[in-house]
């Protein structure tokens, strides 16, 4: 019994240490508290969703989704080969040219009127607290981030692993002129060396001028946040963008709700809409749009374009890697709206249509 005792103390202490380490970050603490306590989005400890949003459907539990996730899972989780990609030398672009730019995932590169803006950069081939975990597709790694130039703006729409990225944030600060994010968000990069004054944190429906012409607006998501075992302590956000000449919705994670079409009533219509489309089942149905839930998003925004992201880069749900591309683009040709589908690391110009190439074919 004593010796048992010792191994569990020992086991608490180390997940315990393991917990505490740079890459988990750090709770929103201070001046920073006091503010998130003011927010009208924060009751009872933590931020909450404009609609209920339990994290899984009626009838679902845990422990069917973890059996579902380890035997259940697609048998083409992942391409069968290398995926194609692009590789443009940002550094070489035209200061003249709107440019977008998908690296994987959630993450993308936007030369928007000669400001270079960075959006949730994983590139460090991991979206997982544990070096084996969450792996990359092979080919999907086009860039690190020696390959970027100095960044204007740096987004970051929420704390999960595969939006914000420990490795990647530490690489890039120095590089990085201002971080926008949601409130409380800013924990974590200041742990890892971000100077407050580089970073701005920003409730729903609250704007930032960024320069003359620039303006950002944070807008409400319907998911949730946390790094380790705590959740919902910083806020999950989306983004208005306008520029001299664009005017851009940034989605980040977001389950379906009414907060896209009083978005898009509000703000709208958008040259752009880049919103998720992969990591969908129907047991978190909530925090994860189906894709075809993505297509109505978009036109409740009154977006012009839709690009989707969040797949083609990492595993996180059961259905097959090219899944989530092969039904949006079905929906959206059915309802007529025009869809980018960009190879990772292709720079495709805002002002010019791309080729529907699916790439994504035979793979």
């Amino acid at each position: 019994m004593f010796w048992l005792l010792v191994v569990l103390i020992l086991l608490v202490g180390s997940v315990l240490f393991f917990l505490r380490q740079p890459p988990f970050g750090a709770a929103p603490s201070g001046a920073r508290l006091a503010r998130i306590a003011q927010s009208p989005n924060y009751r009872n400890g933590k931020f909450q969703n404009l609609s209920p949003t339990p994290d899984l459907a009626e009838g679902v539990s845990y422990a069917r989704v973890m059996r579902q996730f380890f035997f259940e899972k697609s048998a083409r989780s992942a391409p069968a080969a290398l995926l194609p990609s692009r590789k443009t030398d940002l550094r070489q672009l035209s200061s003249a040219e709107n440019v977008i730019v998908w690296l994987g995932h959630s993450s993308y590169f936007l030369q928007l009127d000669g400001k270079r803006i960075l959006v949730d950069p994983v590139l460090s081939g991991s979206a997982s607290p544990l070096p084996f975990g969450t792996r990359s597709f092979a080919g999907s790694d086009v860039y690190t981030v020696a390959d970027l130039p100095p960044i204007d703006y740096l987004f970051i729409s929420h704390d999960h692993w595969d939006h914000l990225d420990y490795t990647t944030g530490k690489q890039l600060q120095p590089s990085v002129e201002h971080v926008v994010t949601g409130l409380g968000t800013g924990a974590h990069l200041e742990r890892w060396g971000y100077n407050p004054k580089q970073v701005v944190e920003l409730d729903w429906y609250e704007t930032h001028v960024l320069t003359a012409g620039f303006v950002v607006r944070a807008t409400p998501a319907r998911h949730f946040s946390g790094r380790s075992l705590s959740r919902n302590r910083a806020l999950w956000i989306s983004f208005v963008l306008q520029t001299p000449s664009q005017r851009i919705y940034l989605g980040g994670d977001s389950g379906y709700d009414t907060h896209f079409k009083a978005i898009g009533d509000a703000y709208g219509p958008f040259d752009l809409a880049i919103l998720e489309c992969g990591q969908y089942n129907q047991s978190w149905k909530y925090i994860h749009m189906m894709p075809e839930e993505v297509v109505q998003a978009a036109f409740d925004l009154r977006a012009r374009v839709l690009l989707p992201v969040h797949w083609a880069k990492f595993t996180l749900a059961l259905h097959a890697w090219d899944e989530p591309i092969q039904r949006v683009t079905a929906e959206a040709t059915r309802l007529h709206l025009p869809v980018l589908h960009p190879l990772i690391g292709e720079a495709v110009k805002l002002q010019e249509a791309a080729p529907p190439i699916a790439w994504w074919n035979g793979l």
